[in-house]
């Protein structure tokens, strides 16, 4: 077998292979988009002057469709959307100015989302539920890792602008491969500094009676795409120690300076003038012209006739010292840390701060394809650069989200990938694939038997085994399954070899009124709609042939039931009271979770359904289109309630232009597991 280092060339060939691919996708008529799911235009339910505020200046029509962005989805097929461009924005190819990305580090471990969720009981334990945010596993271990890393790296580089930067984090698991591949991709040349953050003191893989030495720091592999290079340098207080060892001069005033060498480096063999200065002639770094500036201010003395002059810096005019690449001055988050949000893989702000401060200047756009918490979205905001990040997992989202809304960021979009399972499905079988050949894996790991292919000319059409007359049909994944679907499933139930007792239809893609719409058909009994699973292809990915029916839930619908719904006029505009009743979740078999902690949600599920809705928004003037949220609340946002694991139950709304007619109002809840839920109501 071949070791990792002899895998590499042709991992990194294939690599650049599968960017030209997508590139070359890019360039095509046929072109991958980005769907917007939500214009959000943050309005905390605190108050409301801060919902006035909100109002004033929430002129949505008008925000740029380049506006900042928060994308849900594998990040190969979002750069492929990102590169591709559409009719409301441009390609963003060669525009960005800074890309951070802190992939997962291939150290075989499954991080895992901690959920707490009330139990009721009266002292408000909260129950802990612990969700595998996204599994840092790799089929064939470190090469497979950087097989994915690869043609990203590639794909990031097109991004990148001629003055661009990229940082990329690892730790000792992967750094030196990654710095191998990323010398292929960017160039040798390119490489600008190995940075060491020393995130912790102490380790807990250094446990008494283990036989190495505590692992505590990261390593940031810093890239530049070409030599001009955004670069604000970044200093640090010099420390006493520094100052009474260096600046050791005082004037008769008391301003302390020290005295530096002004000898040109390499002397007259480099370039560096020769001249007499104070009787010595020597190459010095400053012209003549500089030289003679300096002396006529007073900077340039001499301890002895004959010996070098040397400037005189002032420590009131230093700026401080220069930071290296060891940077032992950040802490990681802490539990007790103000800025934490619950995400196992968080990144100190700070750290986030000193990249970009460094390598961007304000309106830069900055990108990160692996956001995880949001932090270098937050940390872009507050510095005044743009911002576009990516993340494959939905708890990951909804942090970046909440922390966004929390901390009153300018208005951003929240988007899917268009066609995201019909991309994740080419990337997992390959550019042949055909619909058909998905349905029959899903049908098999559903446990259905396919019909006769006479009968069954798309290969989406099984049968339970055994004596029951139950059909099952596996919808497209691109392709939103609602009311037409339901209808053409009935018909098929009815009529299809004689009739069966009951359809159960697997989707991919809901309409947002399918809960309702399955409650109007009113045949509990004889159909029943499942979800396939979300990360199916992920894990088909992964997997393959190896991915067994007893591994995979298909479960229920998530429901949401709006209650009663105010509208009224007040002073030149409008109010809206707008109240949620009830909260159905997907099926708990559909999650990762073990049996205790399953059966925990179920109690929470039977007794305050409304205790699982992480956030929630209002668009209060729905256009059928776009989504825009004028209105949010989310749970840990306590300034109008102090529940820090509940929201509120009623939206208030106030401030609202006047609106002759009707407002069709829609309503948009997300799960503590990310999972999303839609109503809407029109109100005279």
């Amino acid at each position: 077998m071949k070791s990792l280092l002899e895998q590499l060339p042709p991992i990194v060939t294939e690599g650049k292979r599968e960017a030209e691919r997508v590139m070359e996708r890019a360039e095509s008529n046929y072109r991958l988009g980005l769907q917007t799911r939500e214009l959000v235009i943050p309005s905390r339910d605190s108050n409301w002057q801060d919902l006035l505020r909100s109002s004033e200046r929430a002129d949505y029509q008008q925000i740029h469709t380049s506006a900042n962005r928060l994308i849900y989805g594998d990040n190969l097929l979002a750069m492929a959307a990102l590169l591709a461009g559409d009719d409301n924005s441009g390609s963003i190819r060669g525009k960005v100015d800074l890309i951070y990305i802190d992939p997962p580090f291939d150290s075989k471990a499954d991080y895992k989302t901690k959920i707490s969720l009330p139990t009721g009981d009266i002292e408000q334990r909260p129950t802990v539920i612990e969700q595998y945010a996204y599994a840092d596993t790799w089929s064939n271990g470190t090469s497979s890792y950087i097989e994915n890393i690869v043609p990203r790296l590639v794909l990031m580089r097109e991004l990148l602008s001629d003055s661009g930067s990229i940082y990329i984090h690892l730790d000792w698991h992967v750094a030196d491969y990654v710095r191998v591949v990323a010398d292929s991709i960017f160039g040798p040349d390119s490489f600008v500094n190995e940075i060491c953050w020393k995130r912790s003191d102490a380790k807990g893989d250094a446990a008494q009676g283990s036989k190495h030495y505590s692992r505590v720091h990261d390593v940031i592999l810093f890239y530049a795409k070409g030599q001009s290079r955004i670069w604000n340098p970044i200093y640090l207080p010099l420390s006493d120690n520094y100052v009474d060892g260096f600046y050791k001069y005082k004037d008769p005033d008391g301003r302390r300076y020290k005295m530096e060498n002004m000898l040109g480096p390499g002397g007259a063999a480099k370039g560096n003038p020769v001249y007499e200065v104070m009787g010595v002639t020597r190459a010095w770094r400053y012209s003549r012209a500089r030289m003679q500036g300096l002396i006529d201010a007073g900077l340039v003395i001499q301890t002895n006739p004959g010996t070098v002059p040397m400037q005189k810096k002032y420590l009131d005019d230093s700026k401080g010292v220069q930071v290296g690449t060891w940077w032992d001055d950040i802490s990681m988050i802490r539990g007790w840390s103000s800025e934490k949000v619950g995400y196992g893989t968080q990144k100190p702000e700070k750290l986030l701060e000193r990249i970009i401060s460094a390598s961007s200047n304000p309106d830069s756009l900055v990108l990160d394809l692996f956001s995880g918490s949001g932090t270098t979205a937050a940390v872009a905001e507050r510095l005044g650069r743009r911002w576009i990040v990516s993340d494959l997992g939905k708890p990951a989202c909804m942090i970046a989200r909440k922390r966004l809304i929390d901390q009153d960021a300018r208005p951003f979009l929240y988007q899917h990938i268009g066609d995201y399972q019909v991309e994740q499905l080419r990337s997992t079988m390959g550019s042949r694939f055909r619909i058909g050949d998905l349905a029959e894996i899903v049908l098999g790991l559903f446990g259905a038997l396919p019909l006769p292919v006479d009968e069954n000319p798309n290969k989406n059409m099984g049968r339970i085994a055994g004596s029951s007359k139950t059909l099952v049909l596996a919808d497209s994944p691109n392709k939103m399954t609602g009311l037409t679907t339901l209808r053409r499933a009935i018909e098929i139930r009815d009529n299809l070899m004689g009739g069966w007792d009951k359809v159960i239809v697997l989707g991919w893609n809901f309409s947002p009124t399918i809960g309702h719409d399955i409650e109007a058909l009113g045949q509990a009994d004889k159909l029943e709609v499942l979800v396939i699973p979300p990360d199916l292809l992920d894990r088909l990915k992964k997997k393959g042939h190896k991915l067994k029916a007893d591994e995979v839930r298909f479960s229920s619908l998530q429901y949401l039931k709006l209650g009663e719904v105010l509208r009224r006029a007040e002073g030149k505009g409008e109010a809206l009271d707008v109240a949620i009743a009830n909260y159905v979740l997907l099926s708990p078999d559909a999650l990762n979770l073990d049996d205790a902690n399953r059966r925990q949600l179920q109690n929470v599920i039977n007794s305050d359904p409304l205790a699982l809705i992480e956030y929630w928004s209002v668009d209060p003037d729905y256009d059928g289109e776009v989504f825009r949220s004028v209105w949010q609340d989310y749970r840990g946002n306590t300034e109008n309630d102090d529940d820090p694991l509940r929201v509120v139950s009623t939206a208030r709304l106030t401030g609202l232009p006047r609106k002759d007619g009707k407002r069709l109002i829609c309503v948009r809840v997300v799960d503590v597991f990310g999972f999303e839920a839609e109503a809407m109501v029109e109100v005279a």
